[in-house]
């Protein structure tokens, strides 16, 4: 039985994760700051809280006998990297050197969550692993996660390199469903329209995503774990289908049965601190010729099933980003 860590374990995509892993018989061990949330169903899994900067504590996790880390803790948002960049860059680079300075100690492979942000604004989609990143100037915090997150994945290939650490990096496109944080451009959508509140179509609508069902994520993040051949490797995972903003929100509307959506404009809203992207495309080839993966769930039935669970946890639907002042944050990320 294997025996792995995920950090930012009871995070949306983490907890996924951890659930996939647990169904499969892992040992697993989650190492968050936030407490142990509720899996009915299945059996608990050894909890550690605390922040990845804090080395003592993280070592209690990642630890000899550790096959897998899952490195997924982050400060993740548009809301936080606006209103906390010093913890995002904290969190994203000190937090991922102990990750990775632990596992090579404990001689665990290790499979770090970054993000399509790396690839900043570069208009030449769809992006490939290897193309340039562009991004704008150094006093807009828009830009913060991205690097810290591209600096995260230069520290993992230089542990491989250099360290001999089995490690490989995973970039998700638009990760959405059931349990994610209603910060997010479908969560948010979903979250107003079952509240009778409006959706919000950003600016024109007319940018565009690739929306990627969480769980088809889960299965490309297990695979890259299991295939040694991944190791050293990037990969983009994500959807291929491009959609604009107001098709998304328009299939909200119609499977939520909510009122016309609003326009937002995203500089009032975040000021000069963010700037939007108007393509954001993966080119998800190498995944696909290297480890014959690719996104099934089409966007309609991945909304549908979130919607559905939405509509049975009403907890989620209380949290406190209701009403008009709460879009603050949101953008079409």
């Amino acid at each position: 039985m294997n025996e792995v860590v995920v950090t930012g374990g009871c995070g949306f995509l983490g907890g996924h994760l951890v659930d996939e892993l647990v169904r499969r018989g892992a040992r697993v061990t989650v190492f968050d700051g936030a407490p142990p949330r509720e899996r009915p169903q299945v059996p608990p899994v050894r909890h550690v809280s605390g922040d990845v900067r804090d080395r003592a504590r993280l070592a209690e996790a990642i630890r000899d006998g550790v096959d897998t880390v899952y490195h997924f803790a982050a400060v993740v948002g548009v809301d936080r990297y606006l209103e906390r960049p010093v913890d995002v860059i904290d969190v994203n680079l000190l937090g991922t050197r102990n990750v990775l300075e632990l596992a090579a100690a404990a001689g665990a492979k290790v499979v770090v969550a970054s993000t399509s942000e790396v690839y900043g604004r570069n208009p030449a989609v769809p992006w490939k692993e290897d193309d340039d990143r562009v991004l704008g100037g150094t006093d807009v915090d828009r830009w913060c996660y991205s690097s810290s997150k591209a600096l995260g994945e230069h520290l993992t290939f230089a542990f491989v390199r250099q360290r001999g650490l089995r490690a490989a990096v995973v970039r998700y496109f638009n990760v959405y469903g059931p349990r994610q944080r209603p910060a997010f451009v479908v969560s948010r959508g979903v979250h107003r329209a079952l509240n009778g509140l409006p959706p919000a179509v950003y600016d024109d609508g007319r940018q565009t995503r690739c929306f990627t069902y969480v769980q088809d994520a889960v299965e490309a993040t297990l695979l890259v774990a299991a295939r040694e051949d991944a190791v050293g490797e990037c990969f983009n995972v994500g959807s291929p289908v491009e959609t604009t903003v107001a098709e998304l929100t328009a299939l909200i509307v119609e499977l939520t049965g909510a009122g016309a959506a609003v326009p937002v404009a995203t500089r009032d809203l975040l000021g000069r601190g963010y700037q939007d992207l108007r393509r954001r495309i993966p080119d998800t080839s190498k995944i696909g010729e290297m480890l014959g993966w690719r996104a099934t769930t089409p966007l309609r039935d991945g909304l549908a099933r979130t919607i559905e669970w939405a509509r049975a946890n009403p907890r989620w639907l209380e949290l406190s980003d209701t009403g008009a002042a709460p879009l603050r944050g949101t953008a079409p990320r």
